[in-house]
C-alpha cells in the first residue's frame, strides 16, 4: 500500500530592523519506512505558496514597534495569500537585528505567535537569526553538498549575523554591529547615528556628527572599517579596536572559512536579485556604501563568493521553511497537553554510559529548577537526554525510576513531565514511566537534534502520529 502524504501550512514572519516580510509554505510529510518497519515520517517537500512584498518595519518611536501596524500587515498578507490564521500549523515569527532591542519586542512576537497561527512560535536572538538565514540563503545546503566550510553573512539594517557550516554541521556563530541603517540620512544630511557607530567614531577620533552632509568623508571611513572588521572576524584575526563592533561573543568556529555567502538587505545591494517592484520600503542610509565597501575589501577577496538563493528574504524563508523539526513516530504523548511553548531545554548527556546518565539526572533537575523556577511558580522545562548507549530493558526501567524520583523534586509535580531524546527510545521509556506512575502526564518524544538554542516548542499531534518541534532562542538584547 502506498504511503499517504500529509500536508501542513507554515508561515514565516520576519520583523527586522529595516523591513518586515512574510512567507507561506506547504510541507508534505510521508512515511519513508516500508510497511513492515517502524514508521519514519519525514518532510519530503517544501513548496513556497506566497511571498509578501518587503515592507518598512513600522515603528511608533525609536524604541517602540507599532504593533497594530505589524498586525495589519500580517492580516492583509494572509488575505492576499488566501489563508486564515487557523490554517497555519507551524512556522515562526522571528524578530531580528535592532528590532529585538525595542521595548515591546517580546510582547510583539508572542502576540503574533498566538494570533497568526495554530502553532506559530516566537523566536529572537542573533545566533538563531544567523542559523535561520544560512538555511534560507542556501549556504547550509551548499556546505552539505560540497563539504566546504561556508560562512553565511546576513547583513540587515542593524546587525550582521554570521553562521559557519562545514559539511552541513554548524561550527560557530558571531554577530556584529554592521548594518545599513546604523547611519540614516534625510535631505542629504545625517539624521541618526547608532550608539555602536558613535563609539567607533569616538575611538577613531573622527568628527562626523548628526546634521553633517551625507557625503562627509568619515561616512566612507566608517563603511570601510565595517568591511575590514568583517574580514578580520571571518579570518579570526580580530583586534581589540575591532571589538567596538562586536555584539556578544567572539567567533567560535575552528578551522578556516572557504566560502562566503552574503544574505540580508545589504546583500540585495550587492546582488540585486529581487524584482524592482518587490519592495515597498524606501531606504536612505549607508546600505549601498556598505555593500560597495564589502565588494572592495582586500581581506575578503581570497574567499570563494557564492551567490545566495535569497538576499533580503533569506531569514523569512528560513523561518517559514527551516525551523520545524518532525519527531519520531513512536512517541508517548497526550494530545490534551499540547501544544507546549517556550520550554527551556536542559541537556543531560549520558556519554554513552547508562550509569553516567543516571548519576547526572538528579543534579541536572535541581539545577534546572534553581535557574528556571527559583520562585517555585511551576515553570516547566524539557529534559533532553543525549548520547544514550544501547539500552537493555533493565536500563530503561532504571532510567524511568530515576526520572520519577526527579519529577518529585519539581515545585509542581503534577504538570506534564517532558522528556525529549536524541535516540529512538521514546515509546518504550514513555510507556515504562506511565506504567510506574499511571496518574502522571507524560510527553516523551524522540529523534530530535538540537543544534543551537535554549528553548523548545512542541505542537499538536499530526495525523501521521508525529509532533512538530521547533528549537529556538528568545534573546531580546537591551
Amino acid at each position: 500500500m502506498a504511503s499517504r502524504v500529509e500536508t501542513l501550512l507554515s508561515a514565516g514572519i520576519d520583523i527586522g530592523t529595516s523591513t518586515t516580510k512574510l512567507v507561506i509554505s506547504r510541507f508534505s510529510l510521508m512515511n519513508l519506512a516500508g510497511g513492515t518497519h517502524v514508521p519514519r515520517i519525514e518532510i519530503i517537500d517544501k513548496e513556497i505558496l506566497y511571498r509578501s512584498p518587503i515592507f518598512r518595519t513600522p515603528l511608533l518611536s525609536a524604541t517602540t514597534i507599532d504593533m497594530i501596524a505589524v498586525d495589519d500587515i500580517v492580516k492583509s498578507e494572509y488575505e492576499k495569500a488566501g489563508v486564515t490564521s487557523d490554517q497555519i500549523q507551524t512556522g515562526a515569527v522571528i524578530i531580528t537585528g535592532e528590532t529585538a532591542t525595542k521595548q515591546n519586542a517580546e510582547e510583539m512576537v508572542h502576540h503574533l505567535s498566538e494570533h497568526a497561527g495554530g502553532f506559530l512560535v516566537a523566536a529572537a536572538g542573533p545566533d538563531l537569526e544567523g542559523i535561520i538565514a544560512a538555511k534560507g540563503s542556501g549556504a547550509y545546503g551548499y556546505s552539505k553538498k560540497t563539504g566546504k566550510s561556508v560562512a553565511n553573512v546576513d547583513i540587515g539594517g542593524g546587525t550582521a549575523n554570521i553562521a559557519v557550516y562545514q559539511d552541513g554541521r554548524l561550527t560557530g556563530t558571531c554577530t556584529l554591529h554592521v548594518g545599513g541603517r546604523l547611519i540614516e540620512f534625510e535631505d542629504e544630511q545625517i539624521k541618526s547615528i547608532s550608539p555602536p557607530v558613535e563609539k567607533l567614531i569616538r575611538q577613531e577620533g573622527w568628527t562626523v556628527q548628526i546634521g553633517d552632509s551625507k557625503y562627509h568623508p568619515d561616512v566612507q571611513k566608517i563603511t570601510r572599517r565595517m568591511a575590514t572588521v568583517m574580514a578580520n572576524v571571518l579570518s579570526k584575526s580580530m583586534t581589540m579596536e575591532d571589538e567596538v563592533l562586536l555584539l556578544g561573543h567572539p567567533p567560535q568556529w575552528s578551522g578556516d572559512v572557504d566560502v562566503i555567502v552574503f544574505s540580508g538587505g545589504v546583500s540585495e545591494c550587492i546582488y540585486q536579485l529581487e524584482e524592482e517592484n518587490a519592495s515597498l520600503a524606501v531606504y536612505d542610509d549607508i546600505g549601498i556604501e556598505l555593500a560597495s565597501a564589502l565588494r572592495r575589501e582586500p581581506g575578503l577577496q581570497h574567499y570563494e563568493w557564492k551567490k545566495p538563493n535569497e538576499t533580503v528574504r533569506a531569514t523569512v524563508l528560513g523561518a517559514g521553511t527551516q525551523t520545524t523539526n518532525i519527531s519520531g513516530a513512536t512517541i508517548q504523548v497526550e494530545s490534551s497537553q499540547l501544544p507546549q511553548k517556550n520550554l527551556p531545554v536542559v541537556e543531560v548527556s549520558f556519554e554513552y554510559e547508562t550509569a553516567v546518565g543516571l548519576a547526572k539526572l538528579q543534579s541536572s533537575v535541581e539545577e534546572a529548577i534553581a535557574i528556571y523556577d527559583p520562585g517555585g511558580e511551576g515553570q516547566n522545562f524539557v529534559l533532553y537526554l543525549t548520547d544514550i548507549p544501547y539500552l537493555k530493558f533493565r536500563d530503561i526501567q532504571s532510567i524511568a525510576k530515576k526520572l520519577i524520583a526527579c519529577r518529585r523534586l519539581k515545585p509542581d509535580p503534577l504538570q506534564p513531565f517532558i522528556i525529549v531524546l536524541q535516540s529512538d527510545h521514546a515509546k518504550v521509556l514513555g510507556q515504562t514511566l506511565q506504567a510506574l506512575e499511571p496518574e502522571q502526564s507524560i510527553l516523551c518524544i524522540d529523534q530530535i537534534d538540537i543544534e543551537q538554542g535554549g528553548y523548545m516548542d512542541i505542537g499538536q499531534v499530526l495525523q501521521s502520529g508525529v509532533v512538530p518541534v521547533v528549537i529556538k532562542t528568545l534573546t531580546f538584547h537591551s
